[in-house]
This record gives C-alpha cells, structure tokens and sequence, in this order.
C-alpha cells in the first residue's frame, strides 16, 4: 500500500520553477520573448545586456575580491551570454505579420492553471493543438488514442475538460455539439436544448413549421428558444485579438546557401544578456556574517542563470525542430510546396528525442521565413490516409481536392457527399461518407441541400 501511495505521489509532482520558466519561453515567439527579456531585466539586476560586458573597464579591477569559487557555488560560466546560431541571425525582415492570439493559444495557457496530471495535460495539449481556427477538433479520438497510445475514455474524460474552457463551446466536433455545450453552460432553456440535441436537422434547414409541430409548444416559445440560440457562437475559435497591434517576425529564417537549406534563429531585435559582473563582485564583498545579503545575491545569481539558460534552450530546441521539419518536408522545401506530407507532433518527438508537449510548445504560435514565403510551423502538420496505392496523402490534400470539387459543381445539382465518396474512389481515395462530411463540415461547407441554386 505505501509502495502505490508513492508511486502515485510522483506521478503528479510539479514542476520546477526553472522548468517553468523553461516552458514558459519556449512558447513565447520572438516578438513576446524580446518584451519578457526586458522585463526581466528590469526586474533582476543580476542580469544585464551582453554589449556592457565588452568593455575592458579598469573599474573592474579596482577593488580586490575574496577568494571565492563561483563555479563550485553556482555552478555556472557568468561570462557566457546569449549568442544566436551564426552572424546570420542577425537579420533584419521586412514589415512583420499580422498575428492574433487564438483561441487555441488562450486555451493552452488555461490549463497551465488546471492540477492535472502530466498524462491528462499531454491529452488535452494535443487535443487543443488539434482544434482549427473556428474552434473545432480536426481528428477523431480514436485517432488520437491511437496516438498517445491512451484509452478512448482518457480522451473523452479530457475532451470534455477543454469543451467547457474558455469560449464555451471550443473543442467540439461539429455544430451540434458546439451549440449543445454553449445551451448547457450559459443556462439554455429545455425547449433550446431539445431543439439542438433531438430536431437539429429541422432547425439546421429552418423547417421551423415543423418544429413546432413536432415540439407541440406555440409559436411565441419557440421564437423565443430560436432567439437565445442565434446569440450562439457557431465559430468559438474566432474573436477579438487580445491586443490590437500585435505583431510578429518569423522566429525563424530558412535559406539556401551553396545548394543547402541552413536554419537560423531570427533574433535580431532580441537583447544578447548575460550575468552582471558587478553584480556578481557583490557577493565576495559582503561580509561573511551576513548570511541573508548572501543568500538574497545567490538567489538573484541563480534566478538570471536560469533565465540566461531557458532563453539558450529555447535556442537550441526550435532549430532542432525546424531542422527536423526540412527532412520530413523535403518535398515542400525543396521547392514543391503544395506537397506538405502528412506529419504529426509524434514525428518529430521521435526525430528529436523530445516531447511531444515540447514540440507542441516549440511550433506553436510560430513562423518560418522561407525562399518561397512566411509559413505557420504548424502549416507543416496533418493527418494523413492511405490511398488505393499504399501512398499516405495529407487530409489537406484531400480537403483541398473536396473544395475544388464542391466551387467546380453545377450549383443547380451540387453534388452530395456520397457523389463525393464516388469521385474520390475513381481518383483513387477509399474515403467513408461520415468522413467527407466532416471533412466538410471542417470546412464550414454546407451540405449539398443548402448549396443548390434555383
């Protein structure tokens, strides 16, 4: 019985404060590390930019210090500052992008705040990471079972968790769902929720005659249940920026130089810091008794070691991922870009040999800068299937042929979803009905019925 106790105890152990801050940055795009450095410099005076350590100041060496061994204390080279992956670097870009924080992003950083344990917080992470800019989850759960090699009731239990964050409604896998959530959590009346949950086809086609028929209640109920669902959100994902001026720079910048691909960090609005040497000095001046200045420096020491570190992390693991995205994606970055594979989180996590949390953090909210464009790293991902010929084929591929299918129709006959599933087997794609439908749901296309053109 002691022996689970324990067990059970470090299962759910905390983080660090040091991988706090690692995680913390590692999220962060250039635009949102450049201000946190500032902050932070203005916060620990430990810390200070690289350029006021390149001065050959006789000041230095003025007052002589005790003999102290800061390696052995801090285990730490206050010398080594921030330095990016080559002069290249360096780089100024042209004028930013646009960017708003997503729902998706506003989510992740609620459940920083939710006590669950590092296998619920892996599940809801790729459940999140795997919600489109609408507000709806992309991939089947039993997709994602398969994945994180997780039970399909895991899954639902933390499905529901994201479902009822913040907008209500996110996370759902169609607009049924969508609205049924919103009804349940803004206090939606019976009536509301019967005609959602039982009659959502009569009200999809605003057969609204026949609702009220069917619901036996009068015409006044049922425009008043009707009104309370029109100020739903249908689209939870989508919203107000949370600053109106905020912008970014591609974190990273691809080029080739002599026939090769070479990635580098764009860091050239971010300061270069390291560890105050003044500061450092202050340590072997005070007094031997007066423990608690030495130990409030210590701290400070520490706390921009870390800082320095995280920052140098973050570094190193985004261009590790990037480099890893090039060889899965040769197709694309050797210039054929409309063939992105199909490729998910886990990937990459086997490529790296790191976390698919940490590959989720790394991509998320981040841009590339490449010789035929700016790109989302997540534009990267998808699922894939099989076609008639054993080739895995990304479902963007698949959604994009759907489209094309679906503009091209003839808008007085649109074609149905099983006219779909047959031009699609003669293209050589063994899809399910149930699975162009949500494709195309994805797609916020409606169903044939509703596209026809008298």
């Amino acid at each position: 019985m002691m022996n689970k106790l324990t067990q059970s105890l470090e299962q759910r152990q905390k983080f660090s404060p040091k991988q706090i801050l690692e995680t913390v940055l590692l999220q962060m795009n250039s635009i949102d590390l450049e201000q946190k450095i500032l902050e932070e410099l203005e916060k620990n005076p430990a810390l200070e930019l690289q350029e006021i350590q390149e001065s050959d100041s006789e000041q230095d060496l003025e007052e002589p210090l005790e003999e102290i061994d800061w390696e052995e204390i801090l285990n730490f080279d206050y010398d080594e500052g921030i330095k990016g992956p080559s002069d290249r670097s360096r780089k100024k870009l042209g004028a930013p992008i646009q960017h708003v924080h997503t729902a998706v992003e506003r989510l992740l950083d609620q459940i920083t705040h939710l006590e669950l344990s590092e296998k619920n917080r892996k599940i809801a992470e790729v459940i999140i990471w795997n919600i489109d800019e609408q507000g709806y989850l992309l991939t089947d759960l039993e997709l994602l079972s398969d994945r994180l090699e997780v039970g399909i009731k895991d899954i639902e239990k933390m499905l529901q968790i994201v479902q009822r964050l913040d907008p209500p409604g996110i996370g759902a896998r169609d607009l049924q769902e969508c609205l049924l959530i919103q009804l349940e959590l803004l206090g939606g009346n019976n009536l509301s929720i019967n005609i959602i949950k039982n009659f959502f086809d009569d009200f999809a086609n605003r057969r609204f005659e026949r609702l009220e028929n069917k619901l036996n209640c009068s015409k006044e109920e049922l425009n008043e249940s009707l009104k309370f669902i029109s100020h739903l959100n249908p689209k939870p994902g989508e919203g107000s920026p949370t600053t109106p001026a905020d912008y970014i720079l591609p974190d990273l910048i691809v080029e080739e130089v002599d026939g090769e691909l070479i990635v580098s960090v764009n860091d050239g609005d971010i300061p270069e810091i390291g560890i105050s040497k003044k500061y450092k000095n202050l340590i072997g001046n005070v007094p031997s008794e007066n423990d608690e200045v030495k130990k409030f420096l210590h701290n400070k020491i520490e706390s921009a070691k870390w800082f320095v570190q995280a920052v140098q992390q973050r570094q190193i693991n985004i261009v590790k991922v990037m480099k890893a995205i090039i060889f899965r994606q040769d197709l694309f970055f050797s210039g054929e870009i409309t063939q992105v594979k199909p490729m998910i989180l886990k990937d990459i996590a086997e490529m790296t040999e790191l976390d698919i949390s940490t590959i989720s953090r790394v991509t998320r909210g981040k841009y590339v800068q490449t010789p035929w464009g700016v790109f989302e790293l997540k534009h990267f991902f998808s699922d894939g299937i099989m076609n008639q010929s054993g080739e895995e084929v990304s479902t963007n591929l698949i959604k994009s042929r759907l489209k094309s299918i679906i503009e091209n129709e003839d808008k007085k006959d649109p074609i149905s979803d099983d006219g779909m599933v047959e031009i699609l087997q003669n293209e050589g794609f063994s899809l399910a009905r149930r699975t162009i439908a949500k494709y195309r749901n994805q797609m916020k296309i409606p169903v044939a019925r509703l596209r026809r053109i008298f």
